[in-house]
């Protein structure tokens, strides 16, 4: 070994380290043993050196602790420690045996080798022992290192086995030999128990170590097995193939799916956020003053801070989402943006190989086959590296987005809970729930495709690169027209942007729209107004559809410039590089690498516009998300909480306002302990907003407000959840049963809760649809009483209960005998009842308190309070005994004759009037309004009934109660006549063209590639230029059939899209308007909606744009097999198993995925739903101090949503491995065929491998369109479910048009024996009604709740249809008419008074059809004329969403306008006065009495007084009539039921 070599490494070995002839130039290729001992061992302990601080990070980040010693770790431990073992070993003999007195020469080798690999294998042992502590269950960069040790092993065993031969030869020789050779025996031993030993930790690096006996979070039966998955299984997603399996064999339902892993659940994601957010909210503020601890967590609540500060910190700007977001998920994103680097440049290493192979086919003859083997297997396994990193670092990059959507949603959640009321009126809520069904999501999109910014110019680059190198500088010709484009891009980029904020601002405005036709229906439906709203919201669409348009033809055009992109490019190039120096020849190598370059070129420039629009939309939300995170909140210290002050609740010189002008000014309120003050005035004098001031819900200018103690707070209109009554009562408390009765008998509930058909776990629809207003009311009372507060808030809480119960409820709860007396109660109140029992009241005139006292005090002032008692008394609708007491009350005051006179003339007129139609104490108002699934009950069983029979009434109540039907996921494929329903609207015609002109296309395409390579293989080009330029010229043929093809077939696509859009739309549109009543009350608003907006918004522009996408990959992949069967035929033996794999993990990922798409999407409606829930009852919310409860509920359902989405995005990269795969087994046999199958053309295997390398790509592309036209075709689908419901009648009958305009001209009702019922399968409700009403009659309907009162007004509007029986209209059969000629001939003034965002104009005459003269005498007679003056746009003054900016009172008021200005001969009165107050209440009916002088008016009875003067009375009882006869008759009988109600109000 004396020879004198020169490289130090040779040195170092005392061997040769490379030898080109031995291991290259040569037909049995090997490497040295210096090469194997060094290089091929000292890569991978490099390796793991280089990366092991993952490892530490994995160690940190671990969220377990302690892994129980077993079988696996301990066996890793041992084999470690024998490798440690042999390592020491060898370096002892090393030092043993060589050097020395020995004759061998001790080289560095020997003793450095053991040295590294020992330092290295110890590494890895004191992991094992720290893994196990901080329950790390498996890592990726030991496995890698063992995999690498091993394989690279794998020659020097050959080596090895050789020598040992030669030994054994030479031993075995005849001639004694001198040489000793135990040293290399002694290597030969050690280097294989060194490798079986780095073969067995592999293996046991293949498995995940047992379950940390301490987690964090609890981990449940149904944890996800990626948390305990190896990592072997980890980045091929083995783990994911149990769900796929089982989603193939049936439809997966919720309770198959994993739980959420803890790193993704809110409890660990929002303190981050939080965190960063608190910070960045902290820099913005010049004064530095405040210094807060990180984000806290207590008891699981995250606070944000308010970016609005307070008055006096000066603000810099708005803090913004982005610098959070980047800290707190940024570390991930860099992580994934590392491998995205690998992967590109392995992506370039491709067209190098193919340049080898083309090289190697061209010189077959001189170079050995196990070249041509090697390259193609190089070539498979660049390929396969690439999809495992890819496949990861979509996977970071899914659970970012997934992380930054979590963070927004509940950013915006918890922000919405504050926002003051200023900032509400600048957004409806439908916009704020955009936000977080739009925006967030936009995020979540955005985040896979964020790191091309960087890595697309990257990829450009290299690719120009390796360009120059195979053209030179024509390359340059090339990349003008790319840089040419990519203006042109920009410019229509923008142009799409402007649009696309159009189109936003149409759909919110058509979404909201939408919003209040579906919420008032009913309304609409009684009115026949339907056309009207359906002509506004078309217009809408009119307008969308001309934006959608522009954008469709603008996206043809980038689409189109695009796809021909490539082949300009490379024509322009090939062009000028033969037509600048003859002496440029193109061959094979030079055209195929150049274009396989230019196929990877093509990727990043359709990303780059792609990703610009996103990201400008994106943009766009976070503009959206800003101006809505930083609008202003409510200033938390506007109500003290100062208990040293001597009353618990009172404001001093108090001034408030709503955010514009001042309401309420020199408010002085005090409220003793345990007292009840009463708040009185007229309508809009500013009752309620003294409440509001309490809560601090209004912006305080001056004063103080103090209250001290526990608020409850019943609202004017109850706040309703979507739950059960009892969840609705409770509010988050836990059930005491003792308490929890007395509250509901307090509150008169318990009849209404017998009536219910599952008892008090009835399910109550969204804004408690199903109920009355009056059980709202109570249901909200009773929620304040169980509460259990200190204070108490009650704002008009006995408007919407008949007399009887109020008197009970102020009796039992408010007065000075009820639950409440001992707490400190502000009452604002319509009656005047009640007011002698309060401790002090204060009357309110336009928004000043003008007087306050005692009862007595004020009614011997004199002043305001007498005129409003007098005045209530004139109307007279007191009881008598009430009107007695109050009698007492103020003789006993003594010297107030006038008012004791009016008194007295009250009291007579209240014994000829009095008639109630509620017979006991605790009658409930009509509960059958709405919603007729609620039947009567029998009574429940005796509670000495076995408890089996009461768990299964439980059951029976629960499935009884349900009143909303759950959303069905469809499950199972989408079927034909779905596609076939989305053709038919694209239309035929277009859609043929389409799928002709991309074959058209693609056949062109293969066509110019065919003639490049017939062009390269030409040997005669070089010497003939008008050879050339007739191949160039043919080339360009091709290509100008390509550009004209595609332009063609991507505007048929466009317009399509369009036609499609619009009659999907018009027909949802028209359909979902003629629902059948009854369906509106089973499906949830926000479940239709979600088809106006989400579905339809699919169809508009993700449909087309995935369509488009599809084609181009379909053909695409057919093109490739066709270009490689032409080159090497043998390869369609392969395409058979390979189209096996590949349509099993389609058929298996499809059903999987499909179906947890429809999951996710029933999931993501209940996070919306409980939003808007939540932004309408924030004030509710606040008051009662529950936001944290709302808050937790709310994480809850996006977890529950992630939980579905989660295996969906895994799904999707579970596929996309496999069917890299696939592709890669493509370039593996067609590199292979190509190099062993004899091909001789080098020209056709540059073209198939080309081809076959970018069939990956395009395999996982179909895949994903196919699945997402699936799942996106479900749009299609509910739509198209929507719009086969059942429809109502038709609205317009022929026979119509021959009725006289002035139809009904007597108003002659009559029914006869007239059933009906609510839906099929419900009982009777009216059963056999028969009577006849005489034109211009007036007649009183009452009955107790339940007896069908406003069924019979529903069913002469047909919003309910005839069971049996008739009713005729002056003799018409109404069954027989067109519903719109029907109902817009009745006039109904509606128990709630619904009216639309729009001019007051259009909310009194949608069709605009009379003049403005018409328009002010109804507003005259409905005594609205001098308010509506008093608005400076007059007429055309914006009504706010649900009329919110008219008090209850006025919005009555317009209701009895529409009526007046409808004057039909058939008026309804449906309890319509039940929300105003008595002075208002006798303006109607004096209007009523007047106006109506001549019509037939029906009333559905409430006070006495309604219906005393009318000429009939009907009495219904359980569906029948009882009695039909007028009043005075019926009083004469004392067997009569009205005679013993009348004697039940103490009136006989």
């Amino acid at each position: 070994m004396a020879e004198d070599t020169s490289s130090p490494m040779d040195r170092f070995c005392g061997s040769t380290f490379w030898n080109a002839t031995e291991t290259w130039y040569t037909n049995d290729p090997d490497f040295t043993p210096c090469f194997e001992q060094t290089a091929l061992v000292w890569t991978p302990c490099a390796f793991y050196w280089a990366f092991v601080i993952f490892d530490f990070y994995y160690l940190k980040a671990s969220l377990d602790r302690n892994i129980p010693w077993n079988k696996l770790n301990v066996s890793k431990a041992l084999v470690n420690l024998g490798l440690l073992v042999i390592t020491a070993l060898d370096l002892i003999m090393a030092l043993v045996k060589k050097g020395g007195d020995s004759e061998l020469p001790l080289y560095d080798l020997d003793v450095w080798g053991p040295i590294i690999k020992f330092a290295t294998f110890l590494l890895v042992f004191i992991f094992i022992p720290l893994n196990r502590k901080y329950g790390v269950q498996t890592t990726g960069c030991q496995f890698i290192f063992w995999f690498l040790l091993t394989v690279l092993s794998i020659p020097r065993c050959r080596t090895e086995v050789r020598l040992d031969a030669e030994r054994q030869k030479i031993l075995n020789s005849q001639q004694p030999s001198e040489q000793d050779f135990s040293w290399e025996e002694y290597q030969f031993v050690s280097f294989f128990i060194f490798f079986t030993f780095t073969s067995i930790m592999l293996i046991l690096n293949c498995f995940a170590d047992g379950m940390p006996r301490q987690t964090k979070y609890q981990r449940g039966e149904n944890e996800i097995p990626e948390l305990s998955a190896s990592f072997l299984s980890r980045i091929t997603y083995q783990w994911f193939d149990k769900m796929a399996l089982k989603g193939y064999r049936n439809p997966l339902e919720e309770k198959d799916l994993w739980d959420l892993r803890p790193q993704d659940s809110c409890s660990e994601v929002m303190p981050i956020f939080a965190h960063h957010w608190n910070q960045n909210v902290r820099k913005n503020y010049k004064n530095k003053a405040r210094v807060e601890p990180k984000a806290q967590f207590s008891n699981g609540n995250v606070t944000f801070e308010n970016p609005h500060g307070e008055k006096n910190g000066r603000k810099k700007g708005m803090a913004s989402i982005m610098p959070p977001i980047y800290k707190s998920f940024g570390g991930v994103f860099l992580f994934g943006a590392l491998m995205k680097l690998f992967t590109d440049t392995l992506t370039f290493a491709q067209p190098q190989v193919l340049s080898l192979i083309i090289s190697f086919v061209e010189a077959q003859e001189a170079e050995p086959e196990w070249k041509g083997i090697l390259y193609a297997v190089l070539l498979f396994v660049l390929a396969a590296a690439q999809t495992f990193i890819l496949g990861q670092y979509f996977h970071r990059m899914f659970i970012v987005g997934l992380r930054i959507r979590t963070a927004l949603i509940n950013a915006i959640y918890r922000k919405a809970l504050r926002i003051s009321n200023s900032t509400k009126k600048e957004s409806t809520v439908g916009e704020i729930v955009n936000l977080m069904a739009v925006d967030a999501q936009r995020f979540m999109e955005l985040t896979t495709y964020l790191n091309m910014i960087w890595s697309a110019p990257l990829q450009i680059g290299l690719a120009l690169y390796f360009l120059w190198q195979q053209l030179g500088p024509s390359v340059l010709a090339g990349l003008a027209v790319m840089i040419i484009l990519i203006p042109v891009n920009g410019v229509i980029a923008s142009r799409i942007k402007t649009y696309q904020i159009r189109q936003m601002k149409y759909k919110d405005e058509r979404v909201k729209l939408m919003n209040e036709v579906l919420s008032g229906i009913k309304v609409l439906k009684l009115y026949a107004w339907e056309p009207s709203f359906e002509k506004q919201v078309l217009d809408i669409r009119d307008k969308e559809i001309a934006t959608l348009r522009s954008t469709a033809y603008l996206n043809a055009g980038t689409s189109f410039l695009w796809s021909c992109a490539p082949f300009l490019v490379s024509l322009v190039t090939f062009a000028t590089y033969v037509l600048i120096d003859e002496n440029n020849v193109l061959d094979a190598t030079k055209t195929f690498v150049s274009l396989s370059l230019f196929n990877i070129l093509r990727f990043p420039l359709t990303m780059l516009p792609m990703l610009i629009t996103n990201l400008v939309q994106t943009q766009v939300s976070v503009n959206r998300i800003n101006k809505f995170l930083n609008s202003e909140e409510l200033d938390p210290n506007s109500v003290l909480h100062d208990s040293s002050k001597p009353h618990p609740m009172s404001i001093e010189n108090g001034e408030f306002s709503w955010g514009d002008e001042i309401t309420l000014r020199n408010i002085n309120i005090e409220v003793k302990k345990s007292s009840l003050v009463a708040l009185v005035g007229t309508v809009g004098s500013g009752k309620s907003s003294v409440v509001q001031a309490f809560l601090g819900e209004m912006e305080k200018l001056a004063g103080v407000v103090n209250t001290v103690g526990k608020l409850a707070y019943v609202p004017q209109q109850a706040w309703i959840q979507n739950a059960t009554v009892r969840d609705n009562i409770l509010f988050g408390q836990t059930y005491d049963r003792k308490r929890y009765n007395k509250v509901i008998d307090a509150c008169a509930l318990r009849a209404d809760i017998d009536i219910l058909s599952a008892g008090d776990l009835t399910e109550i629809g969204e804004k408690g649809i199903n109920l009355s207003g009056g059980q709202k009311q109570r249901i909200s009372l009773a929620r304040a009483v169980y509460s259990d507060a200190d204070l108490y808030l009650l704002d008009d809480p006995l408007s919407a209960v008949d007399a009887h119960v109020g008197k009970h409820i102020f009796e039992e709860v408010i007065g000075p005998k009820g639950m409440l007396a001992r707490k400190s109660r502000v009452l604002v109140t319509h009656g005047v009842t009640f007011l002698p029992q309060v401790d002090s009241i204060y009357v309110m005139k336009m928004g000043e308190i003008s007087e306050s006292g005692t009862f007595d005090q004020l009614v011997k002032n004199k002043g305001a309070f007498a005129d409003f008692i007098i005045q209530h008394l004139q109307e007279g609708n007191e009881e008598e005994e009430e009107l007695n007491q109050i009698k007492r009350q103020i003789s006993s005051t003594g010297d107030v004759p006038e008012l004791l006179g009016t008194v007295e003339k009250a009291i007579k007129l209240a014994r000829t009037e009095s008639l109630s139609d509620s017979i006991s104490v605790t009658s409930a108002d009509s509960l059958m309004g709405r919603g007729g699934s609620l039947r009567r009950r029998t009574k429940r069983q005796d509670s000495h009934d076995s408890v089996a029979s009461a768990a299964s009434l439980k059951k029976k109540q629960e499935v009884e109660g349900k009143l909303i039907e759950t959303e069905k996921s469809q499950t199972g494929g989408v079927e034909f006549a779905v596609y076939k329903h989305y053709i038919k609207s694209v239309g035929i015609f277009l859609s043929v063209a389409t799928l002709v002109l991309n074959f058209v296309f693609q056949a062109f395409q293969i066509g110019s590639n065919l003639w490049l390579t017939q062009w390269a293989n030409d040997q005669n080009v070089a010497n003939d230029t008008g050879l050339r330029d007739m191949y160039l010229g043919v080339y360009g043929a091709f290509g100008f059939g390509q550009v004209l093809s595609k332009y063609l077939s991507g505007l048929a696509l466009a317009i399509g899209g369009l036609h499609c859009s619009m009659n999907v739309f018009n027909k949802l549109l028209n359909t979902g308007l003629k629902w059948p009543m009854e369906l509106f009350d089973t499906t949830p608003l926000g479940r239709i909606l979600s088809r106006y907006s989400k579905d339809v918004d699919t169809v508009d522009s993700v449909l087309p744009a995935i369509t488009v996408q599809l084609l181009n990959t379909c053909f695409g992949v057919l093109a490739t097999i066709v270009v490689i069967s032409l080159s090497t035929p043998i390869f369609l033996a392969v395409i058979v198993p390979i189209a096996f794999l590949y349509y099993f993990a389609q058929r298996f990922y499809v059903a999987t995925s499909r179906q947890l798409m429809r999951l996710e999407s029933v999931s993501r409606s209940p996070i919306y739903s409980h939003f808007s829930e939540t932004v309408t009852g924030a004030s509710t919310i606040r008051a009662y101090n529950v936001g944290d409860r709302f808050i937790e509920e709310s994480d809850a359902k996006v977890d529950k949503n992630q939980v579905c989405k989660y295996p969906s995005v895994i799904a999707n990269r579970w596929l996309a491995i496999r069917l890299e795969m696939v592709g890669n087994l493509i370039i593996l046999f067609a590199s292979l065929f190509a190099v062993l199958g004899g091909q001789t053309n080098p020209g056709l295997v540059g073209l198939s491998v080309s081809y076959a390398l970018q069939v990956t790509q395009t395999l996982n592309w179909l895949v994903r369109m196919s699945s997402d036209i699936e799942t996106n075709i479900v749009s299609v689908e509910r739509i198209k479910e929507y719009g086969e419901t059942k429809q109502e009648a038709p609205w317009e009958l022929e026979q119509d048009k021959n009725k006289p305009k002035n139809w009904p001209q007597e108003g002659h009702v009559e029914f006869q024996n007239f059933q009906v019922r609510y839906r099929e399968g419900l009982d009777l409700v009216l059963r056999g009604v028969s009577f006849n009403i005489k034109g211009g009659e007036k007649v009183g309907i009452v009955g107790r709740t339940g007896a069908g009162k406003s069924s019979l007004t529903l069913a002469l509007f047909r919003i309910i249809e005839a069971a049996g029986g008739r009713i005729s209209i002056d003799g018409v059969d109404i069954a027989s008419m067109g519903l719109h000629m029907l109902r817009s001939r009745l006039t109904i003034i509606p128990q709630d008074p619904v009216l639309f965002s729009g001019s007051l104009r259009i909310n009194l005459d949608p069709f605009e059809i009379k003049t403005d003269d018409e328009i002010w005498k109804a507003l005259e007679l409905s005594h609205l004329k001098s308010f509506v003056k008093s608005l400076a746009a007059g007429l055309n003054h914006e009504i706010a969403e649900g009329g919110e900016n008219l008090s209850v009172g006025q919005r009555q008021l317009v209701c009895l306008a529409r009526a007046l200005l409808r004057k039909t001969k058939v008026l309804v009165l449906d309890e319509a006065t039940a929300a105003v107050d008595l002075e208002t209440d006798d303006l109607i009916q004096k209007t009523i009495r007047t106006e109506f002088k001549e019509c037939t008016v029906l009333t559905i009875a409430h006070r006495l007084n309604t219906i005393l003067d009318s000429d009939k009375v009907i009495v219904l009882d359980k569906g029948q009539i009882t009695e039909f006869a007028s009043p005075t008759e019926l009083l004469d009988n004392p067997k009569s039921a009205f005679y013993s109600m009348a004697k039940d109000a103490n009136l006989v």
